[in-house]
């Protein structure tokens, strides 16, 4: 493929998990990729095979301008941490949503279980209700139905992938690396936010990135506004993910870490003073009763392309503990390695 014929994508969050994972995949592929960031001391920059614009998502022209001759949008932008979604969340997304509309391109959404409240547990399909009781689900609600009306009105496509709690190589604000684990520092203790027996849905980035470049792909074929749940790992006792971090700990140090209780008192204490906690305690509800979304939509449209990827558990762990820093430097299990040459 020449230059000239390279199709462009632009990645609206390629500095967080999600968005920079997508933004790999995408080059990889074969795709011009375009990352928006903030503070960059050019105007432009070509870094591990990305242009690099400088821009906010906040700034409408600063997205029309990255915009420029894309056919895709991938719309994986979140505010730091939880601050300030009530304010910059819905701009950021109709910011997107005005340069896909001027430019009849698609949008990908990387969705979550937010958008689904206590009453469409266990087992919500992709258009079951969606009625959150938190302040964080209602905005995610939002964000789809924006979609829904600018792709049925045809001002463009869009595509929603919703995963469980994401993890992987180079995603930090995550409970994975916030909860179960601390970047940085060997694993003496891994601290298990649900109880025993009540299931929890994981999701891969690499996977997941996979599987929207995937229907990045079709997107011609699918609907206009399509909506996918992707399975990912199901850890059926609670205890799965962290008896996995510890399997591979131990291979690799020696060491088997203690499983002990996520501190959810401390974030009890610190909600009416801290936002990070106050939205913590508002998602609790999702490690008292299990969410497993059924992956059965996403795995028929891709049956033709390979089908949905899924990276062994202990090889993924090993990968995102490798990427946090909380693994001696050494040889590999053998599972991280699978995992590398299955997405090179």
């Amino acid at each position: 493929m020449t230059a000239s014929a390279r199709r462009i994508a632009l990645v609206l969050g390629a500095s967080g998990g999600i968005g920079g994972a997508m933004a790999r995949r995408l080059r990889d592929a074969g795709w011009t990729v375009r990352a928006l960031k903030r503070g960059l001391a050019s105007e432009s920059e070509q870094r591990d095979g990305l242009l690099w614009l400088r821009g906010d998502a906040l700034d409408a022209m600063d997205v029309q301008r990255a915009a420029q001759g894309c056919e895709v949008i991938v719309h994986a932008v979140n505010p730091p941490g939880y601050r300030r979604w009530s304010e910059w969340v819905l701009p950021m997304l109709d910011n997107t949503l005005a340069a896909a509309r001027a430019r009849g391109a698609t949008v990908v959404l990387p969705g979550t279980v937010y958008n689904y409240g206590p009453d469409a547990l266990p087992h919500p399909g992709e258009d079951a209700p969606q009625r959150p009781v938190t302040r964080k689900g209602a905005i995610r609600v939002e964000m789809e139905r924006r979609l829904r009306q600018g792709a049925e009105r045809g001002e463009f496509r869009a595509i929603v992938l919703r995963a469980g709690d994401f993890f992987g190589p180079d995603a930090a604000n995550n409970w994975f690396s916030q909860g179960l684990v601390t970047p940085g520092k060997p694993v003496t203790r891994i601290q298990q936010p649900g109880r025993d027996g009540v299931g929890h849905q994981w999701a891969y980035l690499p996977d997941v990135a996979a599987a929207m470049a995937a229907l990045i792909e079709r997107r011609e074929r699918l609907p206009a506004f399509a909506r996918f749940h992707f399975a990912g790992h199901w850890d059926a006792d609670g205890r799965q993910m962290a008896e996995a971090i510890r399997r591979v700990v131990r291979a690799r140090s020696g060491v088997a870490p203690r499983i002990g209780r996520f501190p959810w008192w401390a974030v009890r204490l610190g909600a009416p003073v801290v936002p990070l906690f106050r939205e913590l305690a508002e998602m609790r509800y999702l490690w008292r009763k299990p969410l497993r979304m059924d992956g059965a939509r996403l795995a028929a449209e891709l049956v033709r392309d390979g089908g949905v990827p899924h990276t062994p558990l202990d090889a993924a762990v090993e990968r995102t503990l490798e990427s946090l820093g909380c693994l001696p430097v050494g040889e590999s299990t053998g599972a991280g390695a699978d995992a590398r040459r299955a997405f090179s």
